[in-house]
């Protein structure tokens, strides 16, 4: 059965409402049977005599929301050094509109799918509500928000075919509850690519003698397409910084904050809640490798980087046919919407396009430092103009040399980023369901919380 939306829902949104933070983090457990679902487990084995109960409506709205904008962010920086009073980079973020989890210069590039028994979606990032808090949690607005998120990329849960979910797919116990009828999953993806050319550009705002010469660590350290910026004092040849401890610029952490929330708010709406390791991410994003075997599954678009006989040593790729090991997601089309785009080729012509997009959405005409209404939303008065014009913006010797960076990245490696995946997968997702209360009532001392207890009762008006 499937719980549908009606008053019945309200109290369980007003109880949720009402729950203390403390406790919820406290009793934060994971449950991992979903109602309907039957263990086997030797002696304390346990047959479900109820029906599969997928969630309702709200139930799935209200855990789109949490993973959504909530409203804006509030640029608390410094404009000058107090040292010297020299002009410092305070707008390095990529967005304005605040999420429920932080992000490094809020780059917010984590995406969400949402699977369940009608189908696979991926969710857009909405604007913040426009009322603010006030109607944030009204069920309609709720529902209204999750039904413009979602866009239906399959018209059934994704799964790899009958007798495949066995490693490489799903890892051991896990393929004996995890992605079942009647449960809904989320399962993240961050596109690392966007935050990678600004925190370059924010790494290279440094004051004189503070910028690093980056070097590359695969490619014998040698300088990463900066030797002029050394030659020129703009960056401290003594002050080396390689590619590979850049990483990911901290983007990735993103998904795994997001991932926290969703569960403290699962659990604390008495659903069960459990993070765990996701179908593999190159079969789930439709790695070429794999495709034989699975499928395209979420059909991301693929790129594989050309071999070079240097490849030997930088990634230990010993001959071309072997190529494709270095393959990365670069991006996801529907209908012929780029949904996800990473900013590299194909998607553009070259690294300087790229690089040039990053900044224009950030200062050119419609970038998100020339909106003043948009920062007079965030500010009282005129302290959001006088923001804009007092706070700094990029450098031209900063774009410059970004450029030359992510050039020189992309031409040597094939790639971009090289030293990280375009699209960082964390390969665990979150499954939310109704929980198989009598199995935790029968064999375990704390098994469910008052929350899971009342459940029904709150949120579907059962007896």
């Amino acid at each position: 059965m499937k719980f549908p939306l009606s008053t019945h829902s309200r109290p369980g949104l007003e109880d949720l409402m009402s729950r203390p933070l403390l406790p919820s983090i406290w009793r934060r457990r994971t449950h991992r049977v979903s109602r309907g679902s039957s263990v086997e487990a030797g002696s304390m084995s346990w047959t479900s005599a109820g029906p599969r109960a997928p969630l309702s409506e709200l139930e799935e709205a209200v855990l789109i929301a949490v993973t959504g904008c909530s409203g804006l962010t509030m640029p608390d920086r410094p404009f000058a050094d107090p040292r010297n009073g020299k002009p410092i980079m305070a707008k390095p973020n990529l967005n304005m509109a605040g999420r429920t989890a932080g992000s490094p210069d809020n780059a917010q590039g984590t995406h969400f799918f949402l699977i369940n028994d009608s189908g696979t979606y991926f969710l857009r990032r909405l604007p913040p509500p426009s009322d603010g808090p006030a109607t944030a949690f009204d069920p309609e607005t709720l529902c209204s928000r999750a039904a413009q998120a979602k866009v239906q990329l399959l018209d059934h849960r994704i799964d790899v075919p009958e007798g495949k979910r066995d490693f490489p797919a799903y890892l051991d116990s896990n393929r004996f509850l995890s992605n079942l009828p009647g449960t809904t999953v989320l399962f993240p993806v961050v596109d690392l690519s966007r935050q990678y050319v600004n925190g370059l550009m924010y790494l290279l705002t440094q004051p004189e003698g503070a910028r690093p010469a980056i070097v590359d660590d695969r490619n014998l350290y040698r300088s990463a397409g900066v030797r002029k910026w050394v030659a020129s004092g703009f960056l401290n040849k003594d002050n080396k910084l390689p590619l590979g401890a850049i990483w990911a610029m901290r983007t990735q952490i993103e998904a795994d904050l997001l991932l926290q929330n969703l569960m403290l708010t699962a659990d604390a709406m008495g659903l069960g809640a459990w993070i765990h390791a996701s179908l593999a991410p190159p079969i789930m994003l439709g790695d070429p490798k794999f495709r034989p075997t699975y499928g395209p599954m979420l059909g991301f678009d693929w790129v594989t980087p050309r071999w070079k006989p240097a490849d030997v040593l930088r990634w230990h790729v010993p001959l071309p046919r072997y190529a494709a090991l270095r393959a990365c997601p670069v991006g996801l089309r529907h209908d012929g919407e780029h949904l996800i785009k990473a900013m590299c080729p194909p998607n553009y012509a070259d690294m300087g396009a790229a690089v040039d997009d990053v900044v224009a959405a950030k200062f050119g005409p419609t970038g998100i430092y020339s909106d003043e209404g948009l920062f007079a939303r965030i500010y009282r008065g005129d302290f959001g103009s006088q923001y804009l014009h007092q706070a700094s913006n990029y450098s031209a010797d900063v774009i410059a040399c970004t450029r030359d960076l992510c050039t020189y990245i992309y031409e040597t490696h094939g790639r971009f980023p090289a030293h990280c995946d375009t699209i960082h997968v964390p390969g665990v997702w979150l499954q939310a369901h109704h929980v198989e209360n009598g199995y935790y009532e029968r064999f375990f001392r704390e098994g469910l919380t008052e929350a899971h207890r009342t459940h029904d009762q709150h949120w579907h008006g059962a007896g």
